[in-house]
């Protein structure tokens, strides 16, 4: 069964981040989920305001949204039961992983187009 992964912040537009992840993690065989409340869908997936709004489990989650947008979400990633967290160059910032840290979820400071084997140019 391939992991389910929220993609914070995607986007339709190709060349930010938010969209080359969701092709990058689709691409890897994940069940892609954006989150993102001004889009309706992002490359052809329905998008959704929050991660509480989805039904059924999210194993991940990948943020790339700035880290003050990241504070106020973290808490909805805890009560649906998302543990592990990557926050990606630009999302990250000390606070926000304490805070993380703090709720119990497992982050994970780094590129996660990277961490999944993939390449960001590629996208």
């Amino acid at each position: 069964m391939p992991l389910t992964v929220a993609v914070i912040g995607a986007s339709s537009d190709r060349k930010k981040f938010g969209n080359k992840a969701l092709r990058a993690f689709r691409d890897r065989g994940y069940t892609v989920i954006p989150i993102n409340p001004k889009e309706a869908e992002v490359e052809g997936e329905k998008s959704y305001a929050s991660v509480l709004d989805v039904p059924g489990a999210i194993d991940m989650a990948t943020f790339y949204v700035s880290p003050a947008v990241g504070l106020t979400l973290l808490d909805d990633l805890a009560k649906k039961g998302i543990t592990e967290v990557w926050f990606n160059p630009g999302a990250d910032s000390p606070e926000l992983v304490a805070r993380a840290r703090a709720l119990e979820l497992k982050p994970v400071v780094a590129c996660s187009i990277l961490g999944i084997g993939a390449s960001p140019t590629a996208y």
